[in-house]
């Protein structure tokens, strides 16, 4: 009896993984769909400019790429708004 049980809590969750994976790839096209729609009403490239980092530390790029904050001298006298969770 609990071979059949472990069995089945097996098929189970295959099929579960199976019916997610799906899921997930109709939200990965809605969001495609959503952001190609974007850019054409906007008249923006899918491919943004990326921000020139010669020159940085490697604490700035650190910074830059984990958190998504500027060095000060790049961001001006303007502080940074977005940041989340104070970091």
């Amino acid at each position: 009896m609990k071979k059949y049980i472990i069995l089945f809590s097996v098929i189970l969750i295959m099929l579960i993984s199976v019916y997610q994976s799906f899921q997930i790839q109709s939200v990965k096209a809605q969001i495609n769909t959503l952001s190609t729609n974007v850019l054409k009403s906007t008249g923006a490239t899918a491919n943004p400019a990326q921000i020139d980092t010669t020159g940085w530390s490697e604490d700035e790029k650190m910074m830059y790429e984990h958190h998504g904050t500027l060095p000060a001298r790049i961001q001006g006298s303007q502080p940074q708004q977005n940041m989340v969770g104070g970091c």
